[in-house]
């Protein structure tokens, strides 16, 4: 019987169709978790989608690698959804001219700040060169992530993990952080969001409302633009002058 059930499994994990729909159902019950759950954020969907498939891949032998070849058009989609954005900064577009110069201002500075206390941090816990590379641009979204990781010296598969959990960690801690120091402002938590947690973030934001998500994709997409030109100009001369 369970002879029979792992090679009926075998025939259909070589299926790009049968990951997809595994990706696509353990989403559906991430989602139907964090309803019944009054949407806390330790329980959000996508924390729940990952977790299962992490426990199934691992209960079945399957590598990743071998997972993503067959689930890579949800990874396809990113781009469009990306593209996507435009629409509610459309919208905005009146809000945003009025307030670009804070803007920038906060981008800049935000970005700047992010490099910097991730060398900081790394440097008082003793971590390699490499591995401090690979945390730098983790806040930007993954394939702009990876690619500052990999001009500045830093190992892009790393970088990508990292990308993951700071946007989880950020879409769960954002709300409630802003409720503690009491910013209700969306277009400020939407700009926080989207510069700290890159595209869970501005999920998160979109929860808020649509003007947070609005302001939460130009964040990340100006942030990504920023940090690919800030972090071999800050990063590299800051490691070597920090000796590590």
């Amino acid at each position: 019987m369970l002879q029979s059930l792992y090679d009926t499994f075998g025939k259909f994990s070589t299926n790009p169709a049968f990951w997809l729909s595994i990706t696509l159902v353990f989403y559906v019950i991430g989602q139907r978790i964090f309803t019944l759950a009054r949407f806390n954020p330790l329980l959000s969907p996508i924390i729940i989608a990952v977790a299962g498939l992490i426990a199934l891949l691992e209960a079945t032998g399957v590598s990743y690698d071998t997972y993503f070849s067959s689930a890579s058009f949800i990874h396809f989609l990113l781009g469009p959804a990306t593209v996507a954005l435009a629409v509610p900064l459309y919208e905005q577009r009146a809000k945003l001219a009025k307030l670009w110069l804070p803007l920038a201002c906060g981008l800049l500075v935000g970005c700047v700040v992010a490099i910097l206390s991730v060398i900081g941090i790394g440097h008082v816990l003793g971590l390699s060169h490499t591995t401090m590379l690979s945390m730098v641009p983790k806040s930007v979204t993954t394939p702009i992530a990876m690619g500052v990781s990999e001009t500045i010296g830093g190992m892009p598969d790393l970088t990508a993990a990292l990308v993951v959990i700071t946007g989880i960690l950020g879409s769960i801690i954002g709300k409630p952080l802003f409720q503690i120091v009491r910013i209700r402002s969306e277009p400020v938590r939407g700009v926080a969001l989207g510069l700290a947690a890159h595209g869970m973030g501005t999920g998160a934001a979109f929860q808020i409302g649509n003007r947070a998500g609005a302001f939460a994709g130009l964040a990340m997409g100006l942030s990504g633009i920023i940090t690919a030109f800030l972090a071999p100009a800050i990063a590299v001369p800051v490691l070597a002058w920090l000796g590590d």
